[in-house]
């Protein structure tokens, strides 16, 4: 429905399931009472109940712990989201717009949120094709050619991913490791290192199969792991807020190498022309 009468049938009120603030009195979050029936609640259970509107049982609580603690806050300046915090810090902004922009900078093509949802939206592709018996290496064959690449294999800089074995030791210690989207996603590996390509799996592919295992849609996965970077962007914002401003990686005009046109002469420079070379109407 579209046009005045859908916007007047929503006037000064919005119908929803999620939850409402009672003030002075309490808070239904999906339908619970924060106070009451969700008082023990850790974060993290909050957080997926808030977006899954299910609670979580102990292994995904433990599961997505590790997701966010061993694979995703590295405190590494020089990593692109942490530079955006640190920037901010160097700069003398808030930690809050620092890592805000951290946040929204994560969504890139290659990195981040983006190759998450890409990944647990190929496997569950994958694996439906595959339950109407096509073959996964055909499958593999036809993501390459029509996208290029295939999500969640691949690394920039090392072909090995030290993240992936502490988050399997963790998977088998929560009897996850041989779950069915986890298992494509390392047949998916032995298919891409067989072949021409020597793709080897990512972390991306390893969490999203995770997530895939424990029901997760992309969407619910992807808003799971929105703020996973935010436990390393805060000491790379302390890191640079505490040191001389505006010292985070300098990097000098010198170090440009330019193959433009002629260098344009500034006015009062050494050789410039002085300011009665300078016409004297603009036209």
């Amino acid at each position: 429905m579209q046009g005045p009468k859908a916007l007047l049938e929503h006037q000064n009120h919005w119908k929803t399931d999620v939850g409402a603030w009672f003030p002075g009195e309490r808070v239904v979050f999906r339908g619970k009472d924060l106070f009451h029936e969700l008082q023990d609640m850790s974060w993290m259970e909050l957080l997926l109940y808030g977006i899954t509107g299910r609670i979580p049982d102990e292994t995904q609580i433990r599961l997505f712990n590790g997701i966010w603690a061993l694979s995703t806050s590295y405190p590494e300046l020089r990593l692109w989201n942490n530079r955006i915090a640190a920037l901010a810090g160097t700069a003398r902004s808030t930690a809050s717009l620092g890592v805000s922009a951290g946040t929204a900078i994560s969504e890139a093509l290659i990195y981040g949120r983006r190759p998450d949802i890409r990944c647990i939206d190929f496997l569950h592709r994958t694996q439906k094709k595959l339950d109407a018996g096509h073959k996964l290496d055909e499958l593999v064959t036809q993501e390459l050619k029509k996208y290029r690449s295939v999500p969640g294999y691949g690394r920039p800089v090392v072909r090995t991913d030290e993240r992936i074995q502490p988050i399997m030791r963790l998977a088998k210690e929560l009897g996850l490791d041989n779950k069915p989207y986890i298992s494509l996603a390392f047949e998916v590996e032995k298919t891409l290192l067989a072949g021409r390509w020597r793709l080897h799996i990512n972390i991306a592919s390893v969490l999203a199969a995770l997530a895939a295992d424990q029901g997760f849609s992309p969407h619910e996965y992807y808003h799971s792991v929105v703020l996973s970077f935010s436990a390393g962007m805060f000491p790379c914002y302390q890191d640079a807020a505490h040191k001389k401003e505006g010292t985070l990686f300098p990097f000098p005009c010198s170090a440009i190498e330019y193959g433009g046109t002629n260098k344009r002469s500034w006015i009062g420079a050494p050789g410039s022309r002085g300011e009665k070379d300078l016409p004297q109407k603009l036209s």
